[in-house]
Formats: C-alpha cells, structure tokens, sequence
C-alpha cells in the first residue's frame, strides 16, 4: 500500500518517468551506449552491443532488486543481472565504467524527460492566462496595495502579469534543462584512466548516442549545482503558481468575493458549516508550494561533496527530484484546472471599486490640481485631508472638495469626469497586449 500522496492524491504522469522500472531501463539504455562505442572502436567483438541491447529487455526489476539485497549496491546489482542474461558477451557490460558514468548519464536522460513534459504544463498554463489576460483586459477593478485600496487597474493586467512572470520561469526551464543535459563516462574520480587512449571519444559516442552533451569535467559525479540550478527552477515556478494562487484565495474572501474557484455540484466544502466554498485547490497549491521551495536547501548542501565524491547527496536525492517533479507537475495541472473553472462576479467587482466612496481617485485629482497651477505638495496635502474628512463624514470625497481650495481649480462637471475610475487605467490596455500580443 502507498505511504506517500505522490503515489496516490497528486499522483500524475510524470510519476511513470520516476519509477524504478524507467530508471532501470535507462540506466541499461547507457550501459548499451557504452557498449556500442566500445565496439566502434574496436576495444570489444562486433555483436556485442547488440547482444546486450537484446539481454536489457529480459532483465526483470523483480530479479535486480534480488540482487540487490544480497550485495547491497544498487548500479552492480543491474549489472551483474544484465551480464546474466548475456549469453555471450556479459563481460563487455559496464567495461571501464564507475556507477554514477552510468547513473549520472541515466539521470540527465531522466530530468531532460522531467523538464519537456513540465514544460508542456507550463506552456498549458500561460496559453489560458494569455486568454483570460485579453479576455478580461477591460474589466476595471480595483487594485490593492499594502491590503488597502490603491487606484484602479483591471483584471486583464492581474493575468498578464502572472503570464509574464510564468514566461520568464518558461525560460528558466529551457536553460535549466540545458544545464543538465550533461552526462560523463570518466571513472571513479573523474580521469578516465580506465578507458585509456581512447577515453575522450569514448565519452563523446556515448553522448551522441544519448543527445547528451559530455561535461567538460566531473570528479565522480557530474556537479551537483547544475540539479540545485533545476530545484531553483522548480521553485521558482511553484512560487509563481503561489501567487497566482493566494490572490484567487483571498479574492475569495466573503469580503471581498470578486472571484471564485468552479464550485461542483455536489462538492462540500465543509463537514460541518454546510454554507462554505472554501478555495481548497488554491490553498493545497500553496501548500505544496511550501514543500518544493523547502527541497531546494538540500540541492544546495549537495554541492559540496567532500574531496572526488561522497554519498550524502544520494539517498537525499531519491527523493527530492522526484518529489520537486512531481508535486511541480500536480501544481501546474491543477492551475490550468482552477483558471478554467475561475468564476467572476462583477457585480462585486463593481461595488468594491466605489466603496472608498471616491477615496482611490485622490491621486488623479491630485495630477490634475497641479497641472491646473496648484503645487504638487499642496495638492497632495489637500486631498489627504480631503480623504480623510469624507472617510469620517461617510460621504464620497468630491462632497469635499465642491467646497474647499480644490474648487477653485475645478468644478463640479470636472470633478464628476475626474471620479470615473473606469477612464484612470492609464496604459493597461497596451500593457496587457504588450506583454501578450495583440492577436
């Protein structure tokens, strides 16, 4: 039975390229890499990467793992069960090599995997913020800073700002992948005395077997800041999904209630308040936010491995990649999920806009009084006196200003145009199709 909730509530296809079964088959993937080059350069039979090629789609995990509980090493546990179904050419298989040439190389074919599928996630994302971002690009709210009303902007800049930060993580990704599209096949510290003369081309046909490139140098492992680079990657797309996510949470709020996430027809939101619709999905996405972010810490300890190599990066490892792919992967479809569902109300969105009773216009009206010929610091002090008159009287802020030093700059027609929020988006509309294209 699982124990984890990658195997089970968050469980999504990236966990197939994690599983033991996929990591054996890759490992055996390089081992018939190395064998190939060996035979192109004469140092084995012909045939022989053939045979063994062959012999890897008979090995049983079942049998591996066996063996592995005898000798209690992983790597030479495949090893010695690819050699077993060799009938001939067993002693080729892992000639020259040391463990982490073979799971190091397996491993860059395993994140480069990891990194084109989440990248098709991401892609998935940005493709509905970009729809929401123009389909919303008029829809005037108000914008809140520090918690508290600001001035107004609209929901069509909410999205594109998220698109913009999710495209820059896009990028990450791409270079982050590249990172770590690098295997080695140079020995126990890294001088590839095992495999002679020949060693750098050994190395370069494995790697163009694999569509990897050979890093340039390595100890026993390739260095362990190009995975913390990934990990970062990671991160930094699972804090972006936060924070798309806790505005859509505190959105939410009863308050406030400008959106909702899609609410199903017999979903309940709790086991004994009959009457909530809790933002779950976007509380769990800030969640496990928590839990990505929390991996990379270990990334970064793993760097400084002791002299060539030791082991405290490995047992670590087994479960920070994984995990980080995993939950990251869960995080971006359950996104897509929550923005396709996203219900508006703008009925609250409207009535959030005027609830400052013209409060959130101070700062339009504050422009205008200069260029009418007040100083700027004056009108600054006038309308935050304003403001906090009408605040105490109740009343909208122009009920102020139709009897203080502002009417003498303007009247009460400019005064009626000057509190119209919807016309004080400045350039949203170009910054929206900027950022997303005016397709």
């Amino acid at each position: 039975m699982a124990v984890s909730p990658i195997d089970t509530r968050y469980k999504t296809e990236m966990n197939s390229l994690f599983e033991e079964q996929n990591k054996l088959a890759l490992w055996m993937r390089v081992e018939v890499a190395l064998a190939r080059a060996h035979e192109k350069l004469g140092h084995i039979d012909s045939g022989s990467a053939d045979e063994i090629e062959f012999a890897s789609k008979k090995v049983e995990l079942a049998r591996v793992l066996e063996i592995e509980n005898e000798i209690h090493h992983d790597l030479m546990a495949m090893v010695k069960a690819l050699t077993e179904k060799c009938s001939k050419y067993g002693g080729h298989v892992h000639l020259g090599a040391t463990s982490y040439d073979i799971e190091d190389t397996a491993l860059a074919l395993q994140l480069r995997d990891a990194g084109g599928l989440l990248r098709s996630r991401l892609e998935q994302v940005l493709d509905i913020l970009a729809s929401l971002a123009k389909e919303k690009k008029n829809l005037v709210c108000v914008g809140r800073t520090h918690g508290q009303h600001a001035v107004p902007t609209t929901y069509g800049m909410k999205f594109a700002l998220y698109y913009d930060s999710l495209k820059r993580n896009l990028r990450r990704l791409d270079d982050s992948i590249s990172q770590i599209s690098y295997g080695k096949m140079s020995g126990a510290v890294g001088t590839m005395a095992t495999f002679g003369d020949d060693a750098f081309q050994i190395e370069k046909l494995v790697m163009e077997e694999l569509a990897l490139k050979p890093a340039p140098i390595a100890c026993q492992v390739i260095s362990r800041d190009r995975h913390a680079h990934l990990l970062f990657t990671l991160a930094l797309i699972s804090a972006s999904i936060e924070q798309i996510a806790k505005e859509i949470r505190n959105l939410s709020r009863n308050e406030i209630l400008e959106v909702a996430e899609g609410f199903s027809k017999k979903q309940v939101g709790s086991s004994t308040m009959p009457q909530k619709r809790n933002p779950h999905k976007s509380e769990r996405l800030c969640s496990l936010a928590r839990l990505v972010r929390s991996n990379v810490s270990v990334a970064l300890e793993n760097i400084s491995l002791e002299h060539e190599r030791d082991l405290t990066n490995s047992a670590n490892e087994r479960f920070i990649i994984s995990d980080s792919f995993i939950v990251c992967d869960y995080m971006l479809l359950q996104l897509h999920k929550i923005l396709s569902e996203l219900e508006f109300f703008p009925e609250n969105i409207e009535k959030n806009l005027k609830l400052s009773n013209g409060a959130i216009m101070a700062e339009r009206i504050m422009i205008k009084l200069s260029e009418k010929g007040m100083g700027r610091q004056e009108a600054h002090e006038l309308m935050r006196e304003s403001a906090k008159e009408a605040f105490v009287k109740k009343v909208h802020l122009k009920e102020i200003l139709k009897f203080n030093s502002a009417s003498k700059f303007l009247n009460e027609s400019e005064l009626d145009l000057l509190f119209d929020e919807k016309t004080y988006t400045g350039k949203a509309d170009d910054i929206v199709k900027r950022v997303i294209g005016d397709d």
